[in-house]
């Protein structure tokens, strides 16, 4: 029995309802000893890209082995499939909606040849917590209680049939690209101070002359960079790498959504040449 496993919760569930204590209540059930972290409950409802950038953002940041539950489900219940999946540092038990493909991207590029991702269909009935699951709550029936399996040392095998990494489902974000004046990617998350987080990595942003504009309005936008959010004056935009190494877009003070009203998977250049002169 595995006593000092790590299980981590994400959902889109909030902390009103019960939801996330009956969840964590699946889990004690198979095993009370094992440590159950809360990632975030707060995913906007139903907002599979927002479960994946916050996934893919946490997971490094837990120990080899961890069980990483996220339940943002708006196919529960459909012929959408449950999975479980080893990957090279941990593992991954949720819907097959594209919510894990952040993490899996990174843990494909960064696995050796030898420690190669497996899943595997949770369709062994054993390992839920009723062979008849409610159809509106996968997350306490299955997916809780297949996690707390895993994590208390049953072989991802035995939890159901395999299927082919390749088959799982890939969110469809536009990939970053490098281009001959910077790099053109697009918004990827937008956090609750309302900052625009892109895919644009910082390995992509070379030196301190740069800036980031903006093509969605009939004048092109023009935002300077800087280090900090104090860098620019209240109200002011401003473009800086945020702490997770992607560059992202805040309002000194206020939202960047809100001034920009750009959303998930909209385009953003950066431009490396000299500054453009801002837009009157």
């Amino acid at each position: 029995m595995s006593k000092n496993k790590i299980i981590t919760l994400l959902t889109d569930f909030g902390l009103t309802d019960v939801y996330v204590g009956v969840m964590k209540g699946a889990i004690a059930q198979i095993n009370p000893q094992l440590k159950v972290i809360d990632i975030t409950h707060q995913i906007p409802s139903q907002n599979i890209a927002a479960a994946r950038f916050c996934l893919m953002t946490a997971f490094a940041y837990f120990p080899p082995e961890t069980v990483h539950i996220a339940v943002v489900d708006p196919g529960v219940g459909s012929k959408r499939r449950g999975i479980a999946i080893k990957c090279a540092n941990c593992f991954l038990v949720g819907p097959d909606n594209g919510l894990f493909s952040g993490v899996l991207s990174r843990e494909s590029a960064l696995a050796k040849p030898s420690k190669r991702i497996a899943a595997v269909e949770l369709t062994n009935s054993q390992y839920w917590r009723s062979p008849e699951p409610s159809s509106t709550f996968h997350g306490r029936d299955i997916f809780a209680t297949a996690g707390a399996h895993l994590a208390n040392g049953v072989p991802l095998e035995e939890l159901g049939r395999a299927v082919r990494p390749a088959s799982l489902v890939q969110l469809q974000i536009p990939n970053c690209a490098v281009t001959g004046t910077g790099a053109v990617g697009c918004v990827q998350y937008v956090d609750r101070f309302g900052n625009l987080i892109t895919n644009i990595p910082n390995n992509c942003i070379i030196g301190n002359n740069w800036s980031v504009t903006i093509n969605n309005s009939p004048q092109l936008i023009c935002i300077p960079s800087g280090k900090t959010y104090s860098d620019s004056k209240p109200g002011d935009l401003i473009a800086i790498i945020g702490s997770d190494g992607w560059l992202e877009i805040a309002v000194n003070g206020g939202s960047a959504q809100s001034v920009l009203q750009l959303e998930v998977g909209e385009k953003i250049e950066v431009i490396l040449s000299p500054l453009l002169e801002p837009s009157p």
